[in-house]
């Protein structure tokens, strides 16, 4: 069994997997992974081998800990990958974002597919059909974009996500409901239209913490999966072991 560590700046997530099936997951606070470790281990003995996957923190405390249980990957730069990186700048990209082409070069091998990661930030990966990376764009997410607003201005309140009910608001609050949530539906139905007509049959991968929300109120067709980066881990823990 291997075990995927994908560590952020407040939240942790352990994933495991049998082979290429995922059998366990679970999200939680960065302060508690010693205690999360430990229980982890004693429910699954089996596990031989972990990737360690860390977008912000640089402790190595957590690294350290995990060591003492099983064999570790740290996912860097230097990891070998499936895929043709032709991004300009490859130190500088995203170890996430080079976990979801990963996942997308395994789901839809030589096919032109597009990733959009809905969390924090929004990110668009395009891997086409020569299984080559070429790039992609990143934006504010949701949650980004409501704190913009409030932070920014000095009237408008910070407010939870939440479904507009019209497009049109009659309320300061509904406004900017509509603003967002009907703004990032148009950017992501209209950056998926560009890449449909420069790329034929192309496959919509749509992921992230925010992607059940959106997904219901897109008007192109995706195949949505939230645990699409812990499995693009995965596939990279296997593919570091050779």
């Amino acid at each position: 069994m291997n075990l995927v560590v994908d560590i952020g700046n407040t939240f942790v997530k352990f994933a495991v997997f049998d082979k290429n099936t995922l059998i366990f997951d679970e999200r939680f606070k960065l302060e508690e992974f010693t205690d999360r470790v430990k229980e982890l281990f004693k429910r699954f003995s089996g596990i031989e081998r972990a990737i360690y996957a860390s977008v912000g923190v640089t402790d190595n405390t957590y690294l350290t800990v995990l060591t003492l249980f099983c064999k570790v990957h740290v996912l860097s730069h230097e990891s070998k990958v499936p895929f043709k990186n032709s991004y300009a700048t490859p130190q500088t990209l995203g170890i996430d974002r080079i976990a979801l082409v990963t996942a997308a070069f395994y789901h839809a091998p030589h096919k032109n597919t597009l990733v959009i990661d809905a969390g924090t930030c929004i990110t668009y990966d395009m891997v086409n059909d020569f299984d080559e990376y070429l790039g992609g764009a990143i934006s504010p997410g949701l949650e980004m974009r409501y704190k913009a607003m409030h932070q920014q201005t000095l009237a408008l309140p910070l407010l939870p996500m939440e479904a507009p009910l019209d497009l049109i608001g009659n309320t300061t609050n509904s406004s900017m409901h509509s603003g967002v949530v009907n703004g990032i539906c148009a950017e992501l139905d209209g950056i998926i239209d560009q890449y449909a007509t420069r790329f034929k049959d192309l496959t919509v991968i749509l992921t992230g913490g925010d992607s059940h929300f959106l997904s219901k109120r897109l008007k192109n067709t995706i195949f949505a999966d939230s645990k699409f980066l812990l499995k693009g881990l995965n596939y990279l823990l296997e593919y570091n072991k050779h």
